[in-house]
């Protein structure tokens, strides 16, 4: 390793991860562990069309601090 380079990383969820991109702009938002929002328990896609993929990987919820949105789900398809 360099000796510009830490010798430690810190690990991050896809959720702590979009937390500090918001954070950047300058909105405040909670990371909420996986399979703990009741947005999680539904379907992501219906199954009635042929364009909806049928694997869908939950990686979790962001939840936005002062705004009228409740939570954000991310999801990964493929």
């Amino acid at each position: 390793m360099h000796d510009t380079e830490p010798d430690t990383f810190v690990l991050k969820t896809e959720p702590q991860k979009y937390c500090d991109l918001l954070a950047e702009i300058g909105i405040d938002a909670q990371a909420k562990e996986i399979g703990t929002d009741e947005v999680e328990k539904g379907d992501f896609y219906s199954r009635y069309f042929s364009q909806a993929p049928r694997m869908v990987t939950n990686r979790g919820c962001v939840e936005p601090k002062k705004s009228n949105i409740d939570v954000i789900q991310i999801i990964q398809k493929g």
